[in-house]
């Protein structure tokens, strides 16, 4: 049988644009945009001063996606606001990847932002961060490579009709970035569905005799973490595809600090808020509890610490003071208080009642009840600790 690409009439039928969340306006009202509408000025005007060299089918160059994510000022004054906030040499060496022919794997603790970089780098090269396939351990072959509409395959047999493609496809096909969200929650042998895609950039279609071979443009990023249950290790082929960087913590409580206090400012617009500033002080204190209790030693390094089993992330930090405005919104004055966050703090640390709870009450007692200022933190800690 003769074996046909991708610019074969019946392939470009399966892969064609369709309508779709990346097809289709964002409506006003969404309460979480896609990057590349909620930040769709920065990207215009980034676009606009870009005079440098672009991969094939970019949006940006490399540099201008690095100033997408990093921040800066442009040349005619337009604010580029950061999207991540760590090391420039980690974004630079993903964005580097990307304009390879090798995958990217966003590596990290939960809570590393990794899901967050994935979708503002697909947003920046691209300009469609949709193209994602979300890892579980349900994800099936099909989610990676392609799938049929059974009524039509009944119907007609095997045919472009009824062929449905993955978004790892239409990637391929459009020169697009794909995503893959936690890889390794995926089963082992669907993971390695991605070898022949990414190795040869090649996705057979045998029912069909043809294939799908990805051109000049297409690239794809996964995510990962081995600290969760339930991880399926990358077999060493696999890994051998990807690229791999590291996403740290934040280095600095202060670095730390701003990151949470960026992202809640984002949610709580899109929630009709209190803006997070008047709660600063509060951000600072859950900040450095998840600090403290995830390094196992406070802050002046004078005493050491049980550590929850809980992660403790930056990410979770987030929601819990995005929690607390909430209360405050809607139960208090609008203002962040102790009473506020205190909840969500608990919920956080203590995720086993058996051993995190001893950890939690040694901490409050030997560490919160003798700190200076923390008065209120720690009765209000001790009041929903009860």
């Amino acid at each position: 049988m003769t074996e046909s690409h991708v610019a074969d009439p019946a392939v470009e039928s399966a892969v064609e644009p369709a309508s779709g969340p990346a097809a289709a306006a964002t409506p006003a009202t969404a309460l979480r945009p896609h990057a590349e509408d909620a930040f769709a000025d920065e990207l215009a005007a980034l676009a606009e001063a870009d005079d440098r060299p672009r991969p094939a089918r970019w949006r940006l160059s490399p540099w201008a996606v690095a100033t997408y994510l990093l921040g800066g000022e442009l040349p005619g004054g337009t604010v580029i606001t950061p999207k991540y906030v760590g090391p420039r040499r980690i974004i630079e060496v993903a964005i580097s990847t990307l304009a390879t022919d090798r995958a990217l794997l966003l590596l990290g603790v939960p809570g590393t932002a990794k899901t967050w970089v994935s979708e503002h780098l697909a947003a920046a090269v691209s300009g469609d961060s949709t193209l994602l396939v979300q890892g579980t351990a349900g994800t099936a072959e099909e989610a990676i490579r392609y799938g049929w509409n059974y009524a039509q395959l009944l119907a007609q047999g095997p045919s472009r009709e009824a062929l449905v493609p993955s978004p790892v496809m239409r990637a391929m096909a459009e020169g697009m970035t794909a995503r893959v969200e936690e890889l390794t929650r995926i089963p082992a042998d669907v993971q390695d569905t991605l070898i022949t895609v990414l190795s040869e950039k090649t996705l057979p279609i045998p029912e069909l005799g043809q294939e799908v071979q990805a051109v000049s443009g297409f690239n794809l990023i996964a995510t990962a973490n081995d600290r969760d249950r339930g991880v399926n290790e990358l077999s060493s082929a696999l890994r051998r595809r990807f690229n791999t960087v590291v996403l740290p913590l934040p280095e600095t409580a202060e670095a730390e600090v701003e990151i949470v206090a960026r992202r809640v400012g984002q949610l709580g617009r899109s929630l009709d808020l209190p803006p997070a500033p008047e709660g600063f002080d509060e951000i600072r204190r859950v900040v450095t509890v998840f600090r403290e209790l995830r390094e196992g030693v406070t802050d002046d390094g004078r005493t050491k610490l049980k550590s929850p089993s809980g992660t403790l992330s930056t990410a979770e930090a987030i929601s819990v003071v995005t929690g607390g405005l909430a209360l405050a919104a809607h139960f208090g004055d609008g203002v962040l208080r102790a009473g506020d966050v205190a909840a969500g703090i608990l919920g956080a640390v203590v995720r086993d009642p058996s051993s995190d709870q001893v950890v939690w009450q040694e901490y409050l007692e030997a560490v919160v009840r003798e700190r200076e200022g923390w008065k209120d933190f720690y009765r209000a800690c001790r009041e929903v600790s009860a």
